[in-house]
């Protein structure tokens, strides 16, 4: 009788699961296309670029959608077992939630323990090819990552911020410029006109700016200068900016070795840390979500009347969103250091664990939720 209710939930639940996962992953890449298709158009990228940034973003898009997909999956074959009144003849049977559980443990453990793998290894390595193919589109085309009206740092250390932004003819115009390459002084450029001239072959980009003023502030911020010109070059070797850029790993770009070391170093400052310790406790945070939700569908299923699936994904989706303003906030608030990363990061998990405890116990005590008649 146990395997064959094993088999038969089992069977309720994977199909289900596919589906959600792949839904989330072609929203996720849809989405994305319709933004590559301007670096395509307006800045030059290749296909055969576009595909492979796409193929190095779905690690980070599967991680995304894992939690999700195995709240919905369960949740769903528990709605419909309920809807078709399957539930009461189970536990005519003597059947209960507990007995209904092992297999949806099992599934809810197997999904996690491939989310812990597409965590630690597919992301990090994601990432740093994703970075390897933007930096090869920079220097081919240095416009790429300059957006109007929005502060972005296309370069490492070297921050944009334009008004107007033509990237057929490479002119800005309104721009402002933060250079933080030199540790012993930071630049600020404000130009009325800058034009990009870039040069693969020698990995050279020079801004030519028009008509500005240069201000220069020591790292002590005890002098200033002031330089008004009519023309001047910002001239970047991406040669240089690369080897630094490649050999400096993000968090995201991390191992498990290479993060515990950065977390060691007595040198980092305080916000880097917070980051390191963040990105560590993601690794296994987001693994035992999934284990989590995955539990919480099924007790929260069996309450739920309605006639149709769209309410439990829709049910799901809320969980979901609710799970996932917990995780943006507790990132938001570890940074800053308010709340220690190595707890903060925790607190979604512990919303889902309680919400685990309370939707049992409102299982056993056969509390229901109704939608429509």
């Amino acid at each position: 009788m146990r395997k064959i209710l094993f088999r038969y939930l089992i069977k309720e639940i994977y199909p289900v699961f596919f589906v959600v996962t792949f839904v989330f992953l072609f929203i996720a890449i849809t989405t994305k296309i319709m933004s590559l298709t301007e670096m395509v158009v307006s800045h030059g990228a290749s296909a055969l670029q576009v595909l492979k940034i796409l193929f190095f973003v779905i690690p980070e898009v599967l991680l995304f959608s894992l939690p999700a997909a195995t709240l919905i999956s369960v949740l769903i074959a528990f709605l419909r077992l309920s809807s078709d009144n399957e539930i009461i003849a189970l536990k005519a049977s003597g059947i209960g939630l507990y007995q209904m559980m092992p297999p949806v443990v099992i599934f809810s453990a197997a999904v996690a323990v491939i989310s812990f793998f597409v965590s630690m290894f597919l992301v990090p390595w994601g990432n740093r090819n994703l970075e390897r193919i933007l930096f090869q589109l920079v220097k081919t085309k240095a416009d790429i990552g300059i957006k109007e009206r929005v502060f972005c740092e296309p370069f490492k250390d070297i921050i944009f911020y334009v008004n107007h932004f033509s990237p057929e003819q490479g002119i800005m115009k309104g721009v402002f410029v933060v250079d933080k390459r030199n540790k012993n002084e930071i630049s600020s450029i404000i130009a009325e006109q800058a034009e990009i001239a870039s040069y693969p072959k020698k990995n050279i980009v020079i801004f030519h700016f028009a008509k500005g003023t240069i201000f220069t502030v020591d790292k002590d911020y005890n002098s200033v200068r002031t330089i008004e010109f009519q023309t001047y070059d910002l001239n970047l070797n991406l040669n240089k900016m690369g080897k630094s850029l490649l050999l400096r790993k993000k968090p995201k770009e991390m191992g498990i070795k290479e993060l515990l070391k950065e977390i060691k170093r007595e040198d980092i400052s305080k916000i880097k840390h917070n980051l390191a310790v963040i990105e560590l406790m993601e690794r296994f945070s987001i693994p035992l979500a999934v284990f989590l939700m995955g539990i919480i569908g099924a007790p929260l299923g069996m309450q739920i009347k309605a006639k149709t699936r769209s309410v439990g994904v829709g049910i799901g989706l809320v969980v979901f969103v609710i799970y996932y303003i917990c995780l943006a906030g507790a990132k938001s608030i570890c940074e800053t250091g308010i709340i220690p990363p190595f707890f903060g990061m925790w607190i979604p998990d512990i919303f889902l664990f309680l919400a685990c405890i309370y939707f049992i116990k409102a299982s056993e005590e056969e509390k229901q939720i109704s939608f429509g008649s």
